[in-house]
């Protein structure tokens, strides 16, 4: 299930704000305050920490199915998706990856997978991730590389024809939508310039 994505962005505490409107909570922010990662996570606000010259190394925020990390970059810059899969699913993509010759980094908490295609692709097994397994998903989100194959990389990584992942050749490798289900329809870009449609399933 495709639940994630990450950017890196000058506009930290606007990305926050822009989804905290949506709906989406913040579960954690991390950041180096004098040389030194701290955590400022709720009930703590901007209010509280915005004076301070902290560089943020994560903020993450839930809503439903869905989860969105950012981190402070000097311009925006899209990093990774991801996908919550089960262990064994997982042991089958790292397989295939294998022969696809892409490169895997693991830790306890998530996995990685590195394409040529401007973007990394996470694997995550823990349920934690969301708050829940339907509700406000992810439906599908539009990126742009600057080469060819992305699909049928997904699709030998998979096992399955990856239709959440709209696919554009561009000069430049980023994410432009955001294609989300939830109570309210809405169409808006986020400062970061990712379009966010909103759609009323039902």
């Amino acid at each position: 299930m495709l639940f994630h994505y990450h950017v890196w962005t000058p506009h930290v505490e606007e990305t926050e704000k822009f989804y905290a409107s949506l709906g989406f909570q913040v579960t954690q922010r991390i950041g180096k305050k004098d040389g030194e990662f701290e955590s400022f996570d709720p009930p703590l606000d901007w209010d509280d920490f915005r004076e301070q010259s902290i560089q943020f190394r994560i903020i993450e925020m839930k809503r439903g199915a869905t989860n969105i990390t950012f981190g402070y970059g000097k311009k925006v810059m899209f990093d990774h998706i991801g996908f919550l899969i089960s262990k064994e699913e997982k042991v089958n993509v790292l397989e295939r990856a294998e022969e696809i010759g892409l490169t895997v980094q693991s830790n306890v908490r998530r996995t990685f997978i590195h394409t040529p295609y401007g973007f990394r692709i996470e694997l995550q097994e823990h349920l934690d991730a969301v708050q829940s397994r339907s509700e406000n998903r992810v439906l599908q989100l539009s990126v742009e590389t600057k080469r060819k194959g992305l699909e049928e990389m997904l699709q030998r990584l998979f096992g399955r024809p990856v239709s959440e992942i709209i696919v554009s050749e561009s000069n430049h490798s980023r994410l432009t939508h955001v294609n989300l289900v939830s109570d309210r329809a809405l169409r808006v870009n986020d400062p970061n310039g990712v379009q966010v449609t909103q759609i009323i399933e039902g």
